[in-house]
């Protein structure tokens, strides 16, 4: 009796067994996503074909991705570890949706997507055995920020004979094989040329009129803009939807691959329908479809918050939050002011900043039309124009610890425009914002920017606006509400001492400055800076002590004063005009820790299937310095660099570069800092990463680490 049983008793402790080794290695979970590994049966005869994928619940608000990101990201890979003789077939990609931050559009799943595989198991397994399954799971979450994350996962199934029944497919895996696209009912044409594509459907039974929406998702990167609009329309029996050609576009006999997708209103509901296309395409002059132009409203209402709430942050960076500060002490001294008086400062001080922003723009617009390759904080790769800004921070320092006063007030600041009430002082004080702000990038600035100088010159001053317009708005707030004005300490000495302190900001800033002038032009322009800064300083002492001199020896010394500026001025120009640039050492880091960049050296590296990180930085810009400092000199990412064998590449845009101007372009940013890291593998089989514009050592390492 016993050996009778024996056999059943012993399958059934298998099973039990399997059962519990499902529950402690088939899923997996991280602190934005839980991943399960799962079957299609329950268990498998020998020769058996059957799907296995994995489930991955993903919190709300973020996101992982699918085979082609779009601008930026990385897909999900799966690499499962097999018995002999068993083989796994490729993802079967869900019907993906379009994740939108700002201007970039990217390709993935929220809250829950499965991704399947088919499995064939070996013929000759033996029966009453088992057959393990095991995958390692590489995926990128993001919401603001993206984390790179892996697990591994196994799932034990046992081998029956041919008698037994398997078990049917989970929930899972019938609602992940309904996600799939499928091959479309109606034959789909494609004609395309350099600049667009039109893809077209043509039936007389293709119900349109429930039709409420059409989109293509390209499975290849660079095939269309992801960006761009895709407006579509209805005429006669066809559905036409017209694609924007992207940085790789179609080449001859080339097929266009990708799911388009179309919406239908059914019995009440939206139903959306996912068609694999893989089609060549015809020149597109014969396809005869005329569609309306692209939309690009929803694109650039989110540039325009983008750019506004860059804007705000920048109030933050070391050199404008002092100019901020100045204007508050300002307002404190002057609460005698009616509130009209109050509001026309902080409007005064707005309209200096947009105009300043205006002016730039239109700069930027004069410069790219002659068709000078420039990006945000262009001007700081002038010499002449970073040593201006040092000699003018210096004498704001200089009248911030009482040396001299301009106008009558804090708020003159500046200005030696500064009339009695200070209107003109508070216009140029947030000139004077502007100026010290723009070697500054901000978060959510990058993509705006980016966006902008793409545009037609309306959309690149609109973005402009919306920038300054957030640089003044904790000043313009203070001036327009007095429940804020309320919240702020009641005048006294303290001011004048705090006024004084904040002087010290200054020189620093006026420090960073002429050291950044000696990355440019060489050291003798430092000693050329600070000739001139003494020049400057005696002027200002000259200027000052007249004051309370007779009329006479007023006028003498305000001359002298003003020939004195005059001669550092003069003597800074052609001082710094015939320096000789030295070589550039952005940090202190070792110089063997990473090679400086070209794009023949990336593509040198990438072609090999190299990994390669990327640092494009510039001595002015304040954010590359402190991500330097904080994160990549540190010695914890210079040895996960080298244990992995990633090759350091460094960009240097101090001044200007083309080739660098080049490679932000195509990551769709105006300007430094950018981090990019490309994963080893061969060129065309992986994607970049693009890393946060604030570092720290841990993002870093985490993001080369879960990539190579």
């Amino acid at each position: 009796m016993f050996r009778l049983c024996s056999v059943p008793i012993v399958f059934v402790l298998c099973v039990l067994f399997c059962q519990q080794a499902l529950a402690d290695t088939s899923t997996a979970e991280t602190g934005q996503v839980k991943a399960q590994l799962i079957a299609s049966v329950d268990a498998v005869h020998p020769g058996d074909e059957i799907l296995v994928g994995v489930n991955q619940r993903i919190i709300p608000h973020w996101h992982t991705y699918w085979i082609n990101p779009g601008d930026s990201g990385l897909p999900t890979t799966i690499a499962y570890q097999l018995p002999a003789g068993a083989t796994a077939g490729e993802i079967q990609w869900p019907t993906p949706e379009v994740i939108t931050l700002g201007p970039v559009t990217n390709y993935g799943y929220e809250n829950e997507v499965t991704l399947l595989s088919a499995l064939k198991v070996p013929g000759d397994s033996v029966i009453g055995g088992v057959f393990p399954i095991k995958a390692q799971v590489k995926w990128l979450v993001c919401e603001e920020v993206c984390i790179p994350q892996k697990v591994e996962l196994e799932l034990v199934l046992p081998v029956v004979s041919l008698g037994v029944d398997t078990g049917k497919d989970s929930p899972l895996i019938k609602t992940a094989r309904a996600a799939l696209p499928v091959s479309s009912p109606w034959p789909i044409r494609l004609a395309h040329n350099e600049q667009a594509l039109v893809l077209s459907i043509t039936d007389t039974e293709l119900p349109f009129v429930a039709i409420s929406k059409a989109r293509f998702y390209p499975a290849k990167w660079g095939q269309i803009q992801h960006s761009a609009e895709q407006p579509w329309q209805i005429s006669g029996n066809t559905l036409a939807l017209k694609l924007r050609a992207g940085d790789k576009p179609l080449a001859l006999g080339e097929n266009l691959t990708g799911v388009l997708t179309v919406t239908e209103n059914s019995s009440g509901k939206r139903v959306t329908r996912g068609f694999s296309v893989n089609i060549a395409g015809s020149a597109l002059a014969a396809s005869g479809v005329t569609l309306p132009s692209e939309q690009p409203d929803l694109v650039l209402a989110s540039a325009l918050l983008l750019a506004f709430l860059g804007g705000v942050i920048l109030n933050l960076m070391p050199c404008v939050f002092p100019i901020l500060s100045i204007k508050a002490l300002s307002l404190i001294k002057h609460a005698h002011q009616s509130p009209v008086q109050t509001r026309l400062q902080g409007l005064a001080y707005t309209l200096g900043i947009l105009a300043s922003f205006t002016l730039l723009g239109g700069v930027l617009i004069a410069l790219r039309a002659g068709g000078v390759q420039i990006g945000w904080g262009f001007q700081f790769q002038s010499p002449l124009f970073v040593l201006a800004v040092a000699y003018l921070i210096f004498a704001v320092g200089l009248s911030l610890s009482g040396v001299f006063t301009i106008g009558g007030s804090v708020a003159g600041i500046g200005s030696s425009l500064a009339g009695r009430s200070g209107y003109s002082g508070s216009f140029f004080t947030g000139v004077l914002a502007t100026i010290v702000a723009t070697p500054c990038t901000a978060p959510f600035m990058g993509a705006a920017l980016g966006f902008a100088l793409t545009q037609p010159p309306v959309v690149l001053l609109a973005v402009f606006f919306c920038l300054g317009l957030g640089l003044a708005l904790p000043y313009l707030l203070l001036s327009f509400w007095p429940f804020l004005q309320r919240s702020l300490p009641k005048p006294g000495a303290w001011m004048d001492k705090l006024k004084q302190g904040l002087a010290f900001p200054m020189y620093g800033a006026a420090v960073w400055l002429v050291w950044v002038l000696a990355q440019q032009a060489g050291i003798n322009a430092v000693a050329v800076a600070l000739g001139g800064m003494v020049v400057i300083a005696f002027a200002a002492w000259l200027y000052e002590f007249s004051k309370y001199t007779g009329k006479t020896a007023q006028r003498s010394g305000s001359g002298a004063a003003g020939l004195a500026l005059a001669l550092a001025l003069i003597g800074g120009y052609f001082g710094v005009a015939t320096a000789v640039p030295a070589a550039i050492c952005l940090n202190s880091e070792s110089a063997t820790n990473y090679e400086p960049y070209s794009a023949a050296r990336l593509s040198e590296l990438r072609s090999a299937g190299k990994p390669v990180f990327i640092n494009l930085t510039a001595a002015w810009c304040i954010s590359c310095l402190v991500n330097e400092k904080v994160a990549l000199s540190q010695r914890s990412v210079i040895d996960t660099f080298k244990s992995v064998g990633i090759t350091y590449l460094k960009g240097d845009w101090t001044n200007r570069d083309a080739e660098i101007t080049k490679i932000l372009a195509e990551f769709g940013r105006s300007g430094v800092p950018l981090y990019v890291f490309y994963p080893a593998g061969a060129e065309n089989s992986t994607h970049p990463v693009v890393l946060p514009q604030l570092l720290t050592p841990e993002i870093v390492t985490q993001a080369v680490r879960g990539k190579v």
